[in-house]
């Protein structure tokens, strides 16, 4: 079958490796794509966020199927679009996508369905949220009720942190994201994120993974969209599982289902876990970046029948036949990131670095350039590895690294190490 995959970084170039893996697929087109990608696949120059000129493309091409990887295009109605159009997609409604687009939203849900989470309240004007924080102390957590690309969550460890955070949203450092901002309880515990697959009536899990979102070693520092992550998640046993999957993922599928938004693709269910209980810390409805390159990285080619059998409502037959091993990414970003980074610096060694099952590295801001390979975002590249232990996956993705020759580059050296 044709395949379109909608998106550029690096959660996209691993979608498009374990699709290419896959007998099934005949052409595989990505847009925009990136340098990575264009190495594998056809990179074609589309607007992904208008839904029209997606199903158009998807009619031009003889596209059969599309796997959407980032939230934006889902929360603004493209894969409603494409279904109007007669288009199978994998991903969630408009609708059902609010689950991410709205932690207001997904604060309502979770109260309808008794889901553990955090103690919160919400505010559109700084001076209430203001007195809120100062009548509940700190540390405590501001968050942007809407998509801010991974940065509109802030922890803050005292209270003068938390207030600027409030007037750095309502002020507009997030546009429209910050009209409305959601003040939680701080959890303690042990994060981590649970990914699982739904055609709107049935739920599969498809694996566990743990991220650092910090910039700095040992979690400290600034919030990024991620420096690394390692699948699968020890502190999410099986026992934490079935508990989260009983307790927060089926009570909330079937009140999206009773409010007549089933849920169509895949939900990264991040969690809090303290003793063995777990709380719901967010909802996102795609998959993680950099989580989905460890997961892509152990599904290999039965990610894509997995999702198609989303996408057509057949997960109820559906089983993930997983390997005993394990996998980890390192992010190398560009230096400065999330602040201000340079673009534009040329990355070498990449060509003399492994590319089979075990070991590959995905592309997220990269592009190609008179034969060279240029850094063109925050996020540069993951490199990835497997193992049979997370130890030797962890040995073999920094033994990668070692070799990219990119002096603007920056990593963190202790992913995994809350694991290990």
């Amino acid at each position: 079958m044709n395949i379109l995959i909608l998106g550029g970084g690096g959660r996209e170039h691993s979608l498009a490796w374990a699709v290419m893996q896959n007998p099934k697929c005949d052409k595989l087109i990505v847009a925009p794509g990136n340098a990575g990608i264009a190495q594998i696949a056809e990179c074609a120059d589309l607007d992904i966020m208008d839904g029209g000129a997606v199903a158009r493309f998807c009619e031009e091409n003889a596209v059969e199927f599309v796997i959407v990887g980032p939230e934006a295009p889902l929360a603004a109605g493209v894969a409603d679009r494409l279904r109007e159009a007669g288009v199978l997609v994998f991903g969630p409604s408009a609708a059902a996508a609010r689950l991410e687009a709205s932690k207001s939203f997904t604060k309502e849900i979770c109260d309808a369905a008794n889901a553990p989470t955090a103690a919160y309240a919400r505010f559109t004007e700084a001076e209430p949220a203001k007195a809120y924080i100062r009548a509940q102390g700190a540390p405590i957590v501001v968050k942007a009720d809407g998509l801010a690309a991974g940065k509109g969550v802030i922890v803050a460890m005292d209270v003068e942190a938390a207030l600027e955070a409030v007037d750095d949203m309502l002020g507009g450092a997030f546009g429209s994201a910050g009209a409305e901002v959601v003040i939680e309880e701080f959890m303690t515990g042990e994060e981590a994120s649970l990914f699982v697959l739904c055609d709107g009536r049935d739920i599969l899990s498809i694996g566990t993974a743990q991220d650092h979102k910090r910039i700095g070693e040992g979690d400290t520092g600034p919030n990024t969209g991620g420096m690394g992550a390692y699948s699968p998640a020890p502190v999410l046993s099986a026992e934490v599982e079935a508990r989260a999957m009983d307790q927060i993922v089926r009570p909330t599928m079937a009140e999206m289902a009773k409010r007549g938004m089933p849920f169509q693709g895949v939900l990264y269910v991040g969690l809090m876990i303290e003793n063995g209980q777990p709380r719901l810390v967010e909802y996102n409805v795609r998959f993680g970046d950099p989580e989905c390159q460890v997961l892509m990285m152990r599904l290999g080619a039965q990610a894509m029948d997995l999702m198609h059998a989303a996408a057509e409502g057949r997960l109820s037959a559906a089983q993930v036949n997983w390997a005993d091993d394990h996998a980890m990414t390192v992010v190398m970003a560009a230096q400065g990131y999330p602040g201000d980074y340079s673009k534009g610096t040329e990355i070498g060694g990449l060509d003399d670095l492994p590319e089979d099952s075990s070991n590959i590295v995905f592309h997220a801001g990269t592009k190609s350039q008179g034969g060279a390979v240029l850094a063109s975002g925050g996020r540069v590249l993951n490199v990835t590895a497997r193992g049979d232990s997370l130890r030797a996956a962890r040995e073999r993705a920094y033994e990668m690294v070692d070799r990219v020759d990119w002096q603007d580059g920056y990593f963190r050296r202790d992913i995994g190490w809350r694991a290990l």
